[in-house]
């Protein structure tokens, strides 16, 4: 077939791009993308895209890539599927996590400009960086979110976590006003300025910072382990979320609260399912302490459990 780099070939629609997606190809990607690949181009007969042909590679790399180059996630195919939904299709839940919880650095950096008549940003542009990898993690456990937080010092301070805080509660009431009305990402923005919220709180009042609010997230009750502290901070941050009418805040109560705490499901299962797509911190390959995938023995991320 005759390929160009925009272009379609002749066999069924597909362009370079889709077929480097599709193949797994993330150096051909990168490549067709800078030298001016239309992402968002359907012209295949069946209506796919290339973030589709990302999700049904498998390949979270390639699938990030489309996304940070622009691609739209609520484009459906000629079976009316969007590519979160066809990687669902085929078993590739890592792809769909990853469409699920993006958030572009663009749209972070506008805070850090000045608006109107603002004089100082209401971000600090040292702390978007950091900001946008807490906002891109995938893993909602709340000690994994609070290790985010500890391990940059530009964040870990009071009046930065203040800021942090407030943009995530904009861009929470953005995400419900804008007129395609986001509830998942802006359940995601509330419970990271929850977080942010806490962690402020505990820099504010206790000497060990927030080695103690880890510390208390971890602790287990006596009889069983379960930790307790966790799941009530979990469910209050639910309860708090300021958008009373939306769907999916009634959903995650009416999953919650009728459970009794120490059952099934808990809070953070029944957020992480609203918000990646999936419960995949269940599974035995998930740390059961700080939620990060890939732990065996021993977590390599936060060192603390055998599981």
């Amino acid at each position: 077939s005759t390929l160009c780099y925009s272009g379609t070939c002749h066999c069924n629609g597909m362009t370079p791009l889709m077929h480097a997606a599709y193949k797994g190809k993330a150096d051909m990607c990168k490549l067709l993308l800078q030298h001016g690949a239309d992402v968002n181009c359907n012209q295949h007969e069946h209506g796919y895209t290339a973030l589709m042909f990302a999700g049904l590679s498998g390949k979270t790399d390639i699938t990030w890539m489309m996304l940070d180059a622009g691609a739209e996630t609520d484009v459906v195919n000629s079976v009316g599927r969007t590519a979160a939904q066809m990687a669902a299709f085929v078993g590739q839940h890592d792809c769909v996590t990853v469409i699920n919880n993006f958030f572009s650095r663009a749209r972070l950096d506008y805070y850090t400009r000045p608006q109107g008549l603002e004089k100082e940003p209401k971000l600090p542009p040292k702390l978007a960086g950091p900001l946008h990898k807490v906002i891109m993690s995938t893993n909602l456990n709340p000690v994994k979110m609070v290790m985010l937080v500890k391990e940059n010092p530009l964040v870990a301070e009071v009046e930065a976590l203040d800021k942090c805080r407030r943009v995530m509660e904009l861009i929470c009431e953005k995400c419900i006003k804008q007129q395609d009305m986001n509830e998942v990402l802006a359940m995601k923005m509330h419970y990271i300025s929850c977080v942010l919220g806490k962690c402020a709180s505990f820099l504010r009042e206790r000497e060990d910072k927030l080695d103690g609010l880890i510390k208390s997230l971890l602790k287990g009750r006596d009889k069983d382990g379960f930790p307790v502290y966790q799941e009530k901070f979990l469910r209050e941050c639910i309860r708090k979320f300021p958008y009373c009418d939306a769907t999916l805040l009634q959903q995650l109560v009416r999953s919650i609260a009728p459970v009794e705490i120490g059952n099934d499901p808990t809070a953070l299962s029944v957020l992480t399912q609203a918000i990646t797509g999936q419960v995949g911190f269940m599974d035995a390959e998930f740390c059961t302490s700080c939620g990060e995938k890939g732990a065996e023995k021993r977590c390599s991320v936060c060192k603390m459990v055998s599981i």
